[in-house]
C-alpha cells in the first residue's frame, strides 16, 4: 500500500490500523533546536480523541502518545521524530458481522478489490482512527510556525449553517460547547440536532471552517504546487470529505470581475479578500480561509440491504461504537492538515533564503 507520507520537507509517514495493537509515526525534516510543549500536542490529541462528549463515538481511548525518537532534553534533534499511540478498547468482534458484507459508501468492497483482502476491523487502515497521527504531527508543526495562528471551527451540522462572516465571530469561543461552534446558540441547536439524528440511528454531514493568520506573504509555488492546490489535498486526503473551497469559494462564479477583484491598498494588503489570501497559488498576506464539507457517516444503525462477497443481496445494521456527526472531532484535524501544509511550505521557502 503506498500513499502513507504527506509533505515534501516537512514530512509525516503514518502507520497502523484501528483495531490493531497502535498507530504511530514519523516525523521527518522537522529542524533541529525546536522545544516541543508536549502537554499541548496532547491537548490537540484530547480534542480528536473518542468518548468526550455524547454526541460522538463512546470509544473510550485515552490517544495518549509517546515519542520514541528525535528529542533530547525536551528540544527536537533534527533526526525523525518517533511516535506511538496505543490502542486500548478495541471491540472488534461488534465488527465480525460484515466479515463477508460490503458496507455501502465504505472504503470495504473497494480494499478488497485493490488488495484481494481486508481488515474487516473498524475498517482497519481506512479508518478515520489514522487521523490522530496527523494530529501529533500537526501540533509539532504548529509549534514550527508559532507565529501562524490556525482556528478551525463547525460552520454548519446538515442544513444548519452559521449565517455570519469568520470576522464577525468570536473565535475564542470554539471550544466552549461540544459541537466547536462559535456561536452559542446555534451550537446548542446543532448538538439538540445531532442528538436527534442519533436517536432514529441515522447520522448527518457538515462543514468544518478554517482561518490561518499571519501567514507571510510568498508562500507556495505557482505552478503544480500551489498552497490552496496543497491545502486542498491535504484536506481531501481526511476521510469523509467531499468538498474543499477556498476564499469566495463557488460563491464566487455568480459575481463580476468588478465585484470579485481585491483592490490593494498602499501597503499591499487588498481592500477586500475574495482571493482568500492567495493569488497565483502563493500566500499574499491577507487572511487564509476555506471550508471543508464532510458527508455523513456512513455506518447506520438501522437495517439495510447491501452485498456480500459472492454478490448476492443481504440485510445488514450497522453495530458497534460511531459517531453520528464527524465534525466536531474534526475540527483538529483540519489544523493539523493546514498546520502541515504551511509548515512544510515554511521550510521550501527557506531553501531560497
Amino acid at each position: 500500500m503506498a500513499g502513507n507520507t504527506f509533505g515534501k520537507l516537512f514530512k509525516l509517514t503514518t502507520y497502523g490500523e484501528s483495531h490493531g495493537p497502535a498507530l504511530g509515526g514519523v516525523i521527518d525534516g522537522c529542524p533541529p533546536g525546536i522545544h516541543l510543549d508536549l502537554e499541548a500536542i496532547q491537548s490537540e490529541l484530547n480534542r480528536r480523541k473518542p468518548g468526550q462528549s455524547a454526541i460522538v463515538t463512546q470509544r473510550k481511548e485515552p490517544d495518549s502518545v509517546a515519542f520514541h525518537s528525535g528529542l533530547f532534553e525536551g528540544r527536537t534533534t533534527g533526526t525523525p521524530i518517533g511516535f506511538v499511540i496505543e490502542n486500548t478498547n478495541q471491540k472488534s468482534h461488534d465488527y465480525s458481522h460484515i466479515k463477508d458484507s460490503y458496507r455501502p459508501s465504505h472504503a470495504d468492497y473497494t480494499y478488497d478489490q485493490k488488495y484481494g483482502l481486508r481488515d474487516y476491523r473498524g475498517g482497519g487502515r481506512s479508518s478515520a482512527r489514522e487521523t490522530a497521527c496527523r494530529v501529533v504531527a500537526g501540533a509539532i508543526a504548529k509549534q514550527v510556525i508559532k507565529e501562524v495562528g490556525i482556528v478551525a471551527y463547525v460552520s454548519s451540522v446538515g442544513k444548519m449553517a452559521l449565517d455570519k462572516p469568520y470576522s464577525e465571530l468570536d473565535l475564542t469561543q470554539v471550544e466552549s460547547n461540544v459541537v466547536r461552534c462559535p456561536d452559542k446558540d446555534m451550537a446548542a441547536k446543532m448538538e439538540n440536532y445531532i442528538k436527534e439524528v442519533r436517536s432514529k440511528g441515522d447520522t448527518i454531514g457538515g462543514v468544518v471552517s478554517c482561518v490561518i493568520k499571519n501567514v507571510p506573504v510568498g508562500l507556495g509555488e505557482p505552478v503544480f504546487d500551489k498552497l490552496h492546490a496543497e491545502l486542498g489535498k491535504a484536506m481531501l486526503s481526511i476521510n469523509a470529505v467531499k468538498g474543499f473551497e477556498y476564499g469566495s469559494g463557488f460563491h464566487g462564479s455568480t459575481m463580476y470581475g468588478s465585484e470579485h477583484n481585491d483592490a490593494f491598498n498602499t501597503d499591499g494588503t487588498t481592500k477586500t479578500n475574495y482571493s482568500g489570501g492567495i493569488q497565483g497559488g502563493i500566500s499574499n498576506g491577507m487572511d487564509i480561509y476555506f471550508n471543508v464539507a464532510f458527508k455523513p457517516v456512513a455506518t447506520l444503525i438501522q437495517k439495510y440491504e447491501t452485498i456480500d462477497k459472492e454478490g448476492q443481496i443481504v440485510e445488514m445494521q450497522g453495530k458497534g461504537r460511531h459517531d453520528p456527526c464527524v465534525v466536531p472531532r474534526a475540527v483538529p484535524i483540519v489544523e493539523a492538515m493546514a498546520a502541515l501544509v504551511i509548515a512544510d511550505f515554511f521550510l521550501i521557502n527557506k531553501i531560497y533564503q
